[in-house]
């Protein structure tokens, strides 16, 4: 029971990287008062463009460049949209993921000529897990030999990158002068404006960082914990990461701490199917697979508390003349 409860919790953290990775991403655009639900297409964009990259060149770390500078890009496309141009935030997410949703399978199916998805990639294509040293040397010991075989060795990079990501923004956002800048953005950019600062430049920079999380989130799933790109690949985890973000009240310990609870679920959720449960039998798939947003939509309908976001999140900003 204690093995199994401990590959439950290395499944929920494999399951939760993305997550991370994405609602980390959106906490630095919202953070800045731009609000960005297209998290999903630019996450399916990185994933596709890692899977593609990593195919054609057999590297992952041009896959992982390659799913950065899309979501960069992507990123970019929002920031003209919505802050050059003061267009509606959430109609141009929206139009992100919309777009990414037919373009990278139709990308696919013209490169590669198998029905919109990546070929299968080998496992030098791949993002490779750090081995441990000591893991033999530790197998005796009680408790701790089992912990850190099956939670610390093996892992997969990413997820030391997304840990390190975390601690990082967690200073950045209250120790650093760009954290205080980028959340005054967020809450009075006029005053912010005043004070000599380019709320524009900011926003951009926030977006910026935004767009190569959520490229990381994608190279991931398709090159990480995956291997290859296949359609609508994602599954909703954009809005996932962006429901966990509301969650968590934009600040990272309690948005992290959210993620790890919706990929609980999902990790639940996977091994309880075709699980005959005592005096039930066996629940259908498709039910159990609904567990993660059924659990995402009773928090966010009331039992999180009050959420209050940057007060500019959403606004464009008009400098004043």
């Amino acid at each position: 029971m204690f093995i199994l409860l401990l590959q439950l919790l290395g499944a929920t953290i494999r399951v939760a990287t993305p997550l991370v990775l994405a609602a980390f991403a959106g906490m630095y655009c919202e953070r800045a008062g731009v609000v960005d639900i297209g998290l999903e297409g630019k996450m399916l964009a990185g994933a596709f463009f890692a899977a593609a990259a990593a195919a054609t060149t057999g590297s992952p770390w041009l896959g992982l460049l390659a799913a950065m500078a899309a979501g960069v890009t992507l990123a970019l496309i929002h920031g003209f949209a919505c802050i050059t141009h003061n267009g509606n935030q959430v109609v141009s997410g929206m139009a992100i993921n919309i777009l990414v949703a037919g373009l990278a399978p139709t990308l696919a199916y013209a490169w590669f000529k198998q029905g919109g998805q990546t070929p299968l990639l080998p496992s030098t294509a791949r993002l490779p897990s750090v081995e441990m040293p000591g893991v033999e040397a530790l197998g005796g010991v009680p408790v701790l030999g089992a912990v850190y075989r099956e939670l610390v060795n093996d892992t997969n990079l990413l997820i030391w990158v997304t840990l390190v990501i975390v601690v990082a923004t967690q200073w950045v956002l209250y120790r650093s002068r760009f954290g205080l800048r980028l959340r005054a953005v967020g809450e009075n950019p006029s005053a912010v404006e005043t004070a000599g600062i380019s709320v524009t430049r900011l926003r951009y920079q926030a977006l910026m960082v935004t767009g190569a999380l959520t490229g990381m989130a994608g190279a991931y799933l398709s090159t990480g914990h995956g291997a290859g790109f296949v359609r609508d690949m994602t599954a909703g985890k954009g809005y996932l990461a962006l429901a966990a973000l509301i969650f968590g009240k934009w600040r990272p310990v309690p948005t992290l701490f959210a993620c790890l609870l919706f990929a609980f679920t999902d990790a639940v959720q996977v091994r309880l199917q075709g699980v005959p449960l005592p005096g039930i039998g066996v629940i259908p798939v498709q039910f159990i697979q609904m567990l993660p947003y059924v659990l995402t939509v009773l928090l966010l309908a009331g039992f999180v508390g009050k959420a209050i976001a940057p007060k500019a999140s959403g606004i464009p900003y008009v400098k004043e003349r």
